[in-house]
């Protein structure tokens, strides 16, 4: 069958109608771009549309998705990847039609033996080396045609066809055992280990498949000198050419590491042929670089366009790829999900020194979770905090008691490393970017598609080191913080960016910022009025801190406090200085800011029946201070405060005697002991309506004690809800609806919360 359409491509002029099933995949993708390029009429189909398909319609291919059987009416040969099961409805049409069909790697080998082919096989490091024997060739005037597993920035694309090429590098994948269809010219094989034992029943059966295609190989085999497996197939025949460290035919001696770069010398038969520069780090990838080097050395290169096409290497796609990089931090991205791969990408970040390795990785297949579980846990004892997602399953069926869980027991078993378990990779970002401080390298590993946590990290780092940038005062900065550590309720989720400033002028440069991003802004002082749902809050959360915020002071015989001062501090520097009308904010756990922003209040005082002045930054970015007389409020709201920010406040005092300042904060405390719970709460829940307290009411409803999940009406206060046992906000705001439904239904009282509740049902971030 591959013969057959292997003439098919040769004779000339012709255009054969080709259909891709499972055409956004990068091997099929780089199928479609080989037949596009040859002239052949291509159309191909996919469960969805994927940037690869959206250019390759761009080249000419007919692209359907879902998977649709009409698409093949006309085609002449279909053919699909060994993800696509026989039941796939083009599949099943085209055996209707008698059509030839073809799986993958027959495709290509169809392709490639109208070339000489060089054929690049073995566990892993396949998609490097490709890359760079193509570009080696390349840059020494042979201009071959490729096909490699991934997307490549120095060669263009992940294939490519040359008519006039005499040489083609591909891919060659040992998974499915279709390594035997190849009749290359030359083959690489870089090492052979017992994995995809869910194709193979051990370690001989794939051994006998790396031997046909030595067998099948015209010229020269070039193989690892360090792989055991390959010396053992290879020692004593002479189609072999090694490479490796020592007692090889090409080796590398003398390597120096510097800034992601290595430099080391090449010798041949035990002579220097020169020293070369390779543009990618890790020992491995010298490994690799030698493959290349005796590939394009045995087509008669030179050695100065070898060393020329190394130093301009850059990698391939999820090939220890750089997604971020600055000052503070660093993002990398590896495909690497054998612990031999693990291992030399652990070893390769190490060796870029950062202050911590904190490393995602996610399982791939169930079958080789469990088979190699001790082996991962091993490898990943090289990193310094190792977070693990659940299994990608890669088409898959689950094998009960495998997850994700057991590569956490596996490490915990193996060593000392730290490792967190965070099973859905969705938000599995929002831990690890929570934890990350400056000098921190951020490696994603995994074969599916655990890059995309990556990808978030490095846009909100972006934003966050913006917005640090923009304060002229070093400032605390975090990403995803837990808002159940801010708020006295104890739940909530995360605040996308979280930053303290510490001056009025960076407060301001914050918000200016935001507004020119559109990035929502919420000021949070102690959260003692606040919900936060559990999706959390987007965009930037400020608390101001420290500085003048934090500030409480006796002046020109007035109280003057900052917004991030806390109530109780209020009260106890007007009880320092002889002042009293203060006693009531001792029992009131917010802060200044907050206070000012809803008129809180307790014992018949509000606050703002002692303001007598209020400085906020306005909704134009302009820093004010307004006089009483000029700020509306009512009972809990004050519009002016909800579109301008309150920075700092004034408030009148009144000198009394100590005693009588001491009765005053003891009532204050006493009353609040009695009346109010001592467990986590938001304070009161409710605004009291004009019939009745809302405490009172939700008592005579008979709703004391009632809960849901780990939220429960205190027994002590019925207008306060406490968090007993772990409560999320779900169920929080789930018992609030029950008790504004009973008031509703019952007494025809319609309750309005006093706790704010703000942020998202679901993540947004």
């Amino acid at each position: 069958m591959i013969a057959a359409f292997q003439k098919q491509l040769l004779v000339p002029g012709s255009s054969i109608r080709v259909h891709l099933v499972g055409v956004a995949g990068s091997g099929m993708s780089g199928l479609a771009q080989l037949l596009l390029e040859m002239g052949h009429r291509v159309s191909g189909c996919d469960r969805s549309t994927t940037s690869e398909t959206e250019r390759l319609q761009k080249e000419g291919m007919t692209f359907y998705s879902p998977h649709v059987a009409e698409a093949i009416e006309d085609a002449e040969v279909i053919v699909y990847s060994s993800a696509i099961p026989a039941s796939n409805p083009v599949r099943v049409r085209a055996e209707e039609l008698g059509l030839t069909s073809l799986r993958r790697a027959e495709c290509l080998a169809a392709i490639l033996h109208t070339r000489k082919g060089i054929v690049v096989s073995g566990t892993h490091g396949k998609t490097t080396t490709s890359a760079m024997t193509a570009h080696l060739l390349a840059e020494s005037g042979l201009k071959p045609c490729h096909y490699v597993g991934a997307e490549i920035p120095v060669l263009g694309r992940n294939a490519h066809w040359n008519p006039e090429a005499a040489y083609m590098v591909a891919e060659g994948d040992e998974s499915d055992g279709t390594l035997v269809n190849y009749q290359p010219e030359h083959s690489i094989i870089l090492n052979i280990e017992a994995e995809h034992l869910d194709h193979y029943s051990g370690l001989d059966e794939i051994k006998a498949v790396f031997q046909q295609l030595i067998d099948q190989t015209r010229d020269k085999v070039i193989y690892c000198r360090e792989c055991p497996v390959a010396s053992e197939l290879l020692s004593g025949n002479s189609k072999g050419l090694s490479y490796g460290w020592s007692d090889a035919d090409f080796t590398a001696s003398n390597l120096t590491e510097t800034h992601g770069r290595i430099h080391f010398d090449v010798s041949y038969q035990g002579e220097v042929i020169g020293r070369a520069e390779l543009g990618i780090p890790g020992r491995h990838n010298v490994l690799n670089s030698l493959a290349a080097i005796a590939t394009a050395w045995l087509q008669g290169a030179k050695f100065e366009s070898l060393a020329r096409g190394l130093s301009s290497f850059a990698g391939a796609k999820r090939r220890f790829e750089s997604k971020y990089l600055t000052q503070n931090y660093q993002i990398i991205d590896d495909y690497g999900h054998h612990p031999t791969e693990i291992a030399a990408t652990l070893q390769t970040a190490r060796s870029l020194q950062p202050g911590r390795l904190i490393v995602l990785f996610q399982p791939h297949r169930y079958s080789r979770t469990q088979r190699l579980a001790t082996e991962f846990g091993e490898a990943l004892q090289a990193a310094d905090v190792v977070y693990v997602t659940d299994v990608y399953p890669a088409s898959e069926a689950p094998i009960p008691g495998i997850s994700g869980e057991t590569i956490v027991e596996a490490v915990q078993r193996t060593g000392d490393t730290k490792v967190v378990s965070v099973p859905d990779l969705e938000t599995a970002h929002h831990a690890i970017g929570n934890k990350m401080r400056p000098g921190d390298l951020f490696l994603t590993l995994g074969a599916g598609n655990v890059h995309i946590a990556g990808t978030a990290l490095a846009k909100a780092l972006d934003t966050l080191e913006e917005l640090t940038e923009r304060c002229q005062d070093k400032v605390s900065a975090r990403l995803y913080e837990p808002m159940r550590k801010h708020t006295t309720l104890l739940v909530g989720g995360p605040a996308q960016f979280w930053i303290e400033p510490s001056s009025f002028n960076d407060f301001k440069a914050l918000v200016r910022f935001a507004r020119r991003r559109s990035l929502p802004i919420r000021v949070v002082g102690r959260g003692s009025n606040l919900l936060v749902r559990d999706g959390g809050i987007p965009g930037i959360v400020i608390h101001p801190s420290g500085g003048p915020f934090s500030s409480v002071e006796f002046r020109d015989g007035h109280i003057v406090a900052g917004a991030g001062a806390k109530f109780k501090k209020v009260a106890s520097i007007a009880q320092q200085h002889g002042l009293s009308g203060f006693g009531w904010m001792e029992g009131i756990p917010g802060s200044v800011g907050g206070g000012l922003r809803m008129n809180a209040g307790a014992m018949g005082i509000e606050t703002f029946d002692q303001v007598v002045s209020v400085t906020s930054l306005d909704e134009d970015g302009e820093i004010r201070t307004r006089n009483r007389e000029e700020i509306v409020s009512y009972y809990r709201n004050v519009p002016e405060l909800q579109r301008n920010y309150a920075l700092e406040a004034t408030f009148k005092s009144i000198p009394s005697e100590l005693e009588n300042i001491d009765a005053e904060i003891d009532a204050s405390k006493s009353k609040r002991k009695s009346s109010q719970p001592i467990a986590a709460s938001s304070g009161c829940t409710f605004k009291n309506p004009d019939s009745i307290p809302a405490g009172k009411l939700v008592d005579e409803l008979g709703l004391k004690g009632s809960s849901v999940g780990g939220a429960t009406v205190s027994d002590v206060h019925g207008n306060f809800i406490i968090n007993e046992q772990n409560a999320t906000a779900t169920e929080v705001i789930t018992l609030i609806e029950k008790i504004r439904s009973e008031a509703r239904e019952s007494r025809g009282i319609e309750l309005e919360t006093e706790v704010q509740i703000t942020g998202e049902n679901e993540f947004l971030f």
